[in-house]
This record gives C-alpha cells, sequence and structure tokens, in this order.
C-alpha cells in the first residue's frame, strides 16, 4: 500500500483452457487471492474431469502465464497501477504465440492456421430475413455434438467474439482437427459446422456464410428470461446484513453473496414463488435460482413453482412446445405438470442432473441445459393454465436449478 505495488496475473490465451469460454473456476474467492488454474471441476462437475483409460497417450502445453510487477510513487493511486496492467496485457495479447518456448509441444505462430467466416441466424418467426449474429462465441474444439464444447477437457479451444454483422477471424489456431462451434445470446441452443476441419500450418481458411437454425417450432405465447447461459437478469436479493461482502455492494454482480440461497425462504415463507405472465417482471418476481426450503431439525423440503399464463383458445389439431433453458444445476431434479399439481406422475421429468454447485460458490451459471417438451393440447385450457415446476431433491440447501429462459411455443403456422 504504501508505495503502492501491483501483482498482476496476465493469460494473453485461453487455449489451453477446457470447458470454453463460458467456464467458471473458483470465482467464489474474493479479495487477494490468485489462481493460475487450468483444469477445473468447479461449476461443472465430474464432466470436466479428464480421463484416461487402457494406455491412452496424452499431453498438453499449459501457459505460459504471464506475472506481472508495478509500482507507483503515489500512495493511494491504485488506478494508475490498474491502468498500466491493462496496457500490459493488450501487449501480451498481441504477442501470442510468444516466439521464446523451446519445447516443440508449443507452437509458435508459422506452424498455426486461422479460419474466418460469417454466421447468420435464420427465425423466421422472428424475422423474414437472416439475423447477424451480433457477439456471437465462435470457437474451435474437438470434433463432438453441438454444444460438446463445455464438456471438453483434453485438448485446445480457441474461441472469439463475431462482430455486429456476424464476421469472425479465429487467429493461431494449433494444428489438428476441429469442429466449429458457435452459441449466440438472445438465441437458443447451439451452432456446429458439420464439416470436420483440419488445421495445418500456415492455413487461412474462409467458410464464408454460415446459417444457424436455432430450435423453433411455433410462434412465441410468452417467455421468461433472457436467453444468455445465465441467470443474471433474475431477481438477486441483497444479502443477510450479517454476511456482506463489501467489495460487491452496489456491484452488478449482486450474486457474489454468501447465504443468498437462505433468503427464498425469507421472501416466500408460506408459500413458493407464482410467476403470471403479462404481469410479473422476471427481474422482480423470479427468484434467481430454484432452490430447497430449510424445514424443520435442519431438513429441507422441496420446492414448486408456478407459471400462470392465459389462452384464449387452444388448436386441438396442433402440438405446443415448452422451452426451458437451463443455466446451472446442482444435483437436482427439474419435474413438470400442466394444469395438474397432484398427479404422481410428471409430464416430464429431467431425472437427476449436474453437479454445477454455483449456488454454494456463489456464481450465476454453470453447464448449459437445453430442455425440449413436447406440450399436447389435452393438457392445456382455454383460459387461465398453470404450469408447476418442480425441484423434488432436498438433502442439501444447495441443491437447485438457475433458469436462463423459459419459452412457450404455439403449434406451427403453415404460412411460416
Amino acid at each position: 500500500m504504501d508505495p503502492p505495488i501491483g501483482f498482476w496475473q496476465i493469460t494473453p490465451s485461453t487455449e489451453f483452457r477446457t470447458g470454453g469460454p463460458t467456464k467458471q473456476s473458483l470465482t467464489s474467492h474474493v479479495g487477494p487471492t490468485m489462481l493460475a488454474m487450468f483444469v477445473s471441476a468447479h461449476y461443472s462437475g465430474d464432466d470436466l474431469v479428464p480421463k484416461f483409460r487402457n494406455g491412452e497417450h496424452w499431453k498438453k502445453v499449459f501457459g505460459p502465464v504471464f506475472m506481472y510487477l508495478n509500482s507507483s510513487f503515489y500512495p493511494g493511486d491504485y488506478k494508475l497501477l490498474w491502468d498500466d496492467a491493462n496496457v500490459q496485457m493488450q501487449t501480451e495479447v498481441e504477442s501470442w504465440p510468444y516466439s521464446f518456448p523451446v519445447s516443440d509441444d508449443f507452437q509458435k505462430s508459422e506452424q498455426r492456421g486461422c479460419v474466418s467466416g460469417r454466421l447468420l441466424v435464420r427465425d423466421r418467426y422472428l424475422d423474414h430475413e437472416d439475423i447477424c449474429a451480433s457477439s456471437a462465441y465462435i470457437g474451435l474444439a474437438l470434433p463432438g455434438e453441438a454444444g460438446s464444447w463445455q464438456r471438453e477437457c483434453k485438448g485446445y479451444q480457441f474461441w472469439t467474439k463475431a462482430d455486429e454483422k456476424g464476421c469472425f477471424f479465429i487467429s493461431n489456431a494449433r494444428t489438428g482437427d476441429y469442429n466449429l462451434y458457435a452459441w449466440c445470446p438472445g438465441f437458443i441452443g447451439d451452432y456446429m459446422f458439420d464439416v470436420t476441419l483440419t488445421i495445418t500450418p500456415g492455413d487461412v481458411i474462409d467458410l464464408g456464410e454460415l446459417v444457424y437454425e436455432p430450435p423453433r417450432d411455433g410462434p412465441t405465447l410468452w417467455e421468461i428470461g433472457i436467453p444468455d447461459r445465465s441467470a443474471k437478469e433474475f431477481y438477486v436479493p441483497d444479502p443477510n446484513p450479517l454476511y456482506i461482502n463489501k467489495l460487491y455492494v452496489n456491484h452488478p454482480d449482486k450474486f457474489r453473496q454468501y447465504g443468498l440461497w437462505e433468503r427464498y425462504a425469507e421472501l416466500y415463507p408460506d408459500n413458493d414463488l407464482i410467476y403470471t405472465v403479462g404481469v410479473s417482471d422476471y427481474t422482480k418476481d423470479w427468484f434467481f435460482a430454484q432452490v430447497t426450503r430449510k424445514g424443520e431439525n435442519n431438513t429441507f423440503l422441496p420446492t414448486t413453482w408456478q407459471i400462470k399464463f392465459k389462452l384464449d383458445e387452444v388448436n386441438k389439431n396442433g402440438i405446443y412446445k415448452l422451452r426451458v433453458v437451463v443455466a446451472m444445476s446442482a444435483l437436482a431434479e427439474m419435474q413438470v405438470r400442466f394444469n395438474e399439481l397432484t398427479v404422481s406422475q410428471p409430464r416430464f421429468s429431467t431425472g437427476l442432473i449436474g453437479k454445477d454447485n454455483a449456488i454454494a460458490r456463489h456464481g450465476i451459471h454453470g453447464l448449459y441445459w437445453l430442455f425440449n417438451i413436447d406440450v399436447k393440447s389435452d393438457w392445456l385450457v382455454e383460459g387461465e393454465n398453470t404450469i408447476y415446476i418442480t425441484q423434488p431433491k432436498c438433502t442439501s440447501p444447495f441443491q437447485g436449478i438457475m433458469y436462463d429462459y423459459i419459452r412457450m411455443e404455439g403449434p406451427p403456422k403453415e404460412d411460416v
């Protein structure tokens, strides 16, 4: 502090990290804690633990990571150190891949390749023209299935963000075989280019225009939230004053506070959450996580949330679709019922899913899950309808689900 000294960790490339651009690693730490972590199961669970069997050969280069120290002669001028570190960060990013590592396993710039193109989104229920995939995350990862990159932990990944026109350029990709993956804020689901790309030294591969058609069967009847792979837009309560972390007071990341799960029962002491479409506001009326409720003798109770909505008429000849996008699950189950809470068997169940543990570790998302539920017309009624979403697993205060986005679609229209 006197004189001010800065100690900074600069990671110029995340190519060696696991789980892609959405992966979190112990971000519950606050204060003077610095972590250079390359492989982690936090906020994801066992899926992100590399597994090796039957004499499998594997090697990978982690880093280098740059440690930067700076200082100032002016006491209290900490922003000067921060600004200087950001300038140094940009210098390191532009210097990647470094030329000084002598290992043959660390590929230099001339040994790598590039991929470019433009991504468009096609959703005829939103626009008759293709939409530019502005700010889409586009990356190369080991061959797999759409979305498999978030559970991939052995290979290298190379990601970039598309510009406002959907154009992208991925530079300095290591040689090897990859699939091109993408996801776009504002749209659900995952895109994957259906041809395996082989990167060789000096390659500049132009894929031209690519089109992603996100899951869609019919027009939107109603929606809750924003499809951004996070529960951040929902209601995050103020923390218990006994546990408050002053670093995150008046901070946009309100979720980085201890004990927020206990606030649910305080806000809903007698009944669980009820959300009425067209009346409720998800920024105020949708709790950021469907958690358990504390009972007597240190036990915990399941919770059932309700979504109420009106239908002027029900199309008896069509199938409706409920799309539930989950941003995090921690040893939880999602059961869905329509207009009948007392029936023993739900219309849909995920089964036990997720070990993300973001509730306990002050996160706002973990792994991404998309569930598409066919809704038969005879499950619905003209007038007021209720969807019941039950999370029945309740042996811990940290079991629960964070939702990203929920959308009800009507039956398909012939003219779209």
